[in-house]
């Protein structure tokens, strides 16, 4: 228990800014990053796992993350389709200006359903192959880079033309993952 509590404090004392920097870039929300953030450590350290190497803790807090948010995006869906049974739907603007870019990709990623969401981040902000991602997301790489296809495209629509640095990115994607199928 004490190795364990030890293991979850270097973390979060060396990593916490990291990870929710990652919560941030998932659900685009900072209030949400931080409870994701805290339910990810709570549910890596709140029991023993044998064989985690503390090297390998970091990328286990981050599929938590990912995981936690897919899930809560499906019980919301959920809920949302007989909430207006038991109550009146109450909407609220955001009062948060966006300003620069950065806010203008987080908002067009808010707009991106979970999976499609998930795999742009582990793919573009991780750096993730689509065989990982597929891996991580319990996904056939098939479906991965349908959703990398469909982000791509709302993300376009949303920002405009990817410019040559991004047009380079996405064929690159395209032959790394050709390459990756015929090794």
């Amino acid at each position: 228990m004490a190795a364990r509590l030890e293991g979850m404090e270097r973390l979060v004392r060396e990593r916490q800014r990291a990870l929710l920097g990652y919560a941030y870039v998932v659900c685009g929300d900072p209030h949400l990053a931080q409870d994701l953030v805290q339910d990810a450590l709570v549910k890596t350290f709140s029991r023993p796992r044998e064989g985690l190497a503390q090297a390998k803790v970091e990328a286990y807090v981050r599929r938590a993350i990912t995981t936690i948010y897919v899930d809560q995006y499906r019980r919301q869906q959920r809920w949302s389709r007989v909430q207006h049974l038991f109550r009146p739907t109450i909407v609220q603007e955001s009062t948060t200006p966006f300003s620069d870019l950065t806010a203008d990709v987080a908002t067009a990623l808010a707009d991106l359903a979970p999976r499609v969401r998930a795999c742009i981040v582990l793919r573009f902000f991780d750096d993730l192959t689509v065989p990982d991602i597929a891996a991580q997301l319990g996904l056939a790489p098939g479906s991965v880079k349908r959703y990398l296809s469909d982000g791509l495209r709302a993300l376009e629509l949303r920002l405009g033309t990817l410019d040559d640095a991004g047009l380079a990115l996405r064929e690159e994607v395209a032959v790394t993952d050709q390459e990756r199928t015929h090794s």
